[in-house]
């Protein structure tokens, strides 16, 4: 098996020092012969070096640097003056392209161009530029570059001015190179399904019909006596809540915060002027029983709002708790349950609002908002008529709504209550694999894992991203904690986590070792 990944360890760095010397002093004469058989680069330590392996041998690699003079800046003068102004706006340099002579297949060579491509291609560059050996003309020219300047070097080793721009690449190598990828986003998910119902009209009977079934099923799946339908996100469907709150004049209130969308709806319900007080638990910790009902025996509250499942640590508040306490208070309880609805089973029979969405754990298209009631709201006269929740508890759909999504959402409502098992199984196996005992949460849901990446793990979100993994790992304030996640939510998730089971087993052997 070949895989890649970003060179780290101090095994790796090594190994390539060792791969530099048999192929730029041993094979192509560039470089006088030394007894340790080591060759350091004298950009090392500016160099990232993206490694091929079979298994768990480095057998490839090629460095990749961004900070000028580049090495080929040194032999032939700025390489601006030879090449168009319109791609020299943001260059990359790749050096030390090699591989051991044994493994000098174009399986290897594709992998090192697809890792390439993906470590590279987001972050913008215009153009890669090379001094690729005279030897190996036809490898770079299989990779896409082109020779833009006379060669240069002696006699032995002989070097060809090379370029790839962007736009050359997305021509004519972006589908060649394009691999079956895998994600592990906790949305939006993927369909595999044909997409119905795009020319119907939400005026129609048949969209009545389509819509009434969705509903029908939301309710049942939920335990709440009404559902509001909305088309947007999960933020439209809490701004329907906070709303609500606002309207009623319900008084003071407690919102609860463990994580990042904890923390957003405080600063939604700021935004609303509500009047709450706020507790707070550290990221990926539950909330303390006694310390709520302490809070709720020394303050008067009206309503209390918290988050089910916190996407943002892959905890699991315990819902509950929350029923309990407020029912024995008289407190009306507000859920944000976008996360977690679909993912296991749970009654919304005793929230006084909960909201959720159609792109998560259902397993629908994105696109849907759903606010579930305790009563029938009444008309508003202040609120905007989008987030008036009376406006979507009439019996008919006030807005635009394509019928695409609500039939999307149909069809996914009928894999329950089979789909609860399902999405558990997946994430009992996810559990299984290494490195997930890093997980943040203390109180999880089979929906999302939330992991703490560790020195050994600097790199482990892109090294997934190399071999065409994708984890949920760019949010900002994931990388502001050095946090990674997976989802189990996708429907190819089963060929998915064998894929990362193989890198995963090769993968400790070197990161641990």
């Amino acid at each position: 098996m070949y895989w890649c990944k970003v060179a780290q360890t101090e095994a790796e760095f090594d190994a390539i020092a060792q791969l530099n010397y048999e192929t730029f002093v041993e094979e192509i004469p560039q470089h006088e012969p030394n007894a340790l058989r080591r060759k350091i680069d004298r950009f090392h330590h500016q160099n990232t070096y993206l490694v091929v392996y079979k298994e768990i041998e480095l057998i490839g690699m090629l460095a990749f640097r961004d900070q000028r003079p580049f090495s080929i800046d040194e032999k032939i003068g700025e390489v601006e003056q030879y090449l168009p102004q319109e791609i020299c706006s943001k260059l990359c340099e790749i050096r030390l392209l090699a591989v051991k002579k044994k493994y000098r297949t174009g399986r290897v060579l594709l992998k090192l161009t697809q890792a390439l491509n993906a470590f590279a291609y987001e972050k913008g560059y215009s153009a890669a530029v090379i001094s690729g050996t005279t030897r190996q003309e036809k490898l770079y020219k299989q990779m896409g570059f082109t020779q833009f300047a006379p060669a240069v070097g002696s006699q032995e080793a002989m070097f060809l001015p090379m370029v790839l721009t962007r736009q050359q690449f997305e021509e004519s190598l972006q589908q060649r190179l394009a691999k079956e990828n895998y994600t592990f986003y906790p949305g939006p998910v993927k369909q595999n399904g044909t997409i119905l119902y795009s020319e119907l009209s939400h005026r129609s009977q048949a969209f009545e019909a389509l819509y009434e079934r969705m509903t029908n099923r939301l309710v049942q799946l939920s335990g709440a006596p009404y559902v509001a339908t909305l088309v947007g996100s999960g933020t439209l469907a809490n701004e329907v809540m906070l709303g609500q709150l606002k309207e009623q004049q319900l008084g003071r209130g407690l919102i609860l915060t463990n994580g990042e969308f904890g923390e957003r709806l405080h600063k939604q319900a700021q935004r609303w002027s509500l009047d709450f007080d706020v507790m707070e638990q550290d990221w990926g910790m539950e909330f303390d029983k006694q310390q709520l009902d302490s809070f709720f025996q020394t303050n008067s509250y009206s309503w209390l709002l918290a988050v089910h499942g916190e996407t943002s640590t892959g905890t699991c508040n315990d819902l509950e708790t929350l029923v309990q306490l407020t029912k024995r208070y008289n407190v009306k309880l507000c859920v944000d349950c976008i996360s977690s609805f679909g993912a296991m089973s749970f009654s919304l029979k005793e929230c006084y609002l909960a909201t959720a969405v159609s792109g998560k754990a259902l397993g629908a298209l994105s696109g849907l908002a759903f606010v579930f009631s305790q009563a029938l709201a009444k008309p508003s006269t202040t609120l905007p008529a989008y987030i008036d929740l009376a406006n979507y508890q009439r019996g008919t759909v006030p807005f635009t709504m394509p019928a695409v999504l609500v039939g999307n959402v149909e069809a996914a409502l009928q894999l329950y209550p089979a789909r609860y098992g399902l999405l558990q199984q997946r994430f009992d196996r996810l559990l299984q694999l290494p490195f997930m005992h890093n997980q943040l949460a203390t109180s999880h849901y089979p929906m999302i894992l939330t992991l703490r990446c560790p020195e050994a793990l600097a790199n482990f979100t892109t090294d997934l991203k190399l071999n065409g993994l994708f984890v949920h790992g760019d949010s900002k304030y994931l990388r502001q904690r050095n946090l990674m996640q997976l989802s189990v939510i996708q429907p190819d998730f089963e060929e998915a986590i064998i894929r990362l089971h193989e890198i995963l087993h090769f993968y400790e052997q070197i990161v641990v070792a």
